[in-house]
């Protein structure tokens, strides 16, 4: 697990952290311009409870790193339009007039703001955000831990259950041959029955005419009666 001297030393590890901006909140407030995306360096500096001085500092050391992670700073036409679109969200918004920056305005967001919660030493709201950071990775950590260990014994599970179905096998592949050998014996059972079927078929049309025969000698008998009599 990562230390806080190692969160403070590399950039690495801080990138490694850069998209969890919920342990700002976690810690304190962070209160944005009316816009719910920035803050200016006085307000980074009122977060951390510092002067705005360590924080302007601070962001001179590591500006590549810091406008990476959404540091910008504005000025001429973008900074007027700024502070355009600012007051007319700061009328609804706040009481008062809206601060204007004179010739230039250092714009955070929450993310440049996590940074330097990640650079900042002498603030005790930085190490408190650097320690729920670390906190939090650890208890990731152990989580990965448990879901490994779970896992583990699932694939054991699993082995188990294909022992068991190569024990099985060979019973199996016996069944199957006795199905086998059963559907062979339904099916000449099917042609025998079928043969008797057409066999009772010839003696049911012999009966008749056999039954036919017997009428006409019938009729005979009784003709040649009635001749007798007569």
């Amino acid at each position: 697990m990562p230390t806080e001297v190692a969160l403070l030393e590399s950039p690495a590890l801080r990138v490694e952290q850069m998209g969890r901006v919920e342990a700002l909140d976690k810690v304190k407030s962070l209160v944005m311009l009316p816009d719910g995306i920035h803050l200016r360096t006085e307000d980074v500096a009122r977060y951390f409870e510092v002067s705005t001085a360590a924080v302007r500092r601070l962001t001179d050391r590591h500006q590549p790193e810091l406008t990476d992670n959404g540091m910008k700073v504005l000025r001429g036409a973008d900074l007027r339009t700024f502070h355009s679109d600012m007051l007319s969200l700061w009328k609804g918004e706040r009481s008062g007039s809206y601060p204007q920056a004179s010739t230039q305005l250092r714009l955070y967001t929450r993310r440049t703001v996590l940074n330097v919660a990640m650079l900042l030493r002498d603030s005790d709201i930085a190490r408190s955000v650097r320690t729920h950071l670390l906190d939090a990775e650890e208890d990731l950590r152990a989580s990965y831990v448990s879901l490994e260990r779970r896992v583990t014994r699932i694939e054991g599970c699993l082995l188990g259950v294909g022992s068991a179905l190569q024990e099985l096998g060979p019973v199996l592949g016996r069944m199957s041959q006795r199905l086998d050998s059963l559907d062979r014996k339904l099916d000449v059972t099917h042609q025998v029955v079928g043969a008797i079927s057409l066999r009772l078929s010839d003696v049911s049309q012999d009966v008749l005419r056999l039954d036919a025969r017997m009428d006409d000698l019938s009729r005979r008998l009784r003709n040649l009666s009635r001749r007798t009599d007569g």
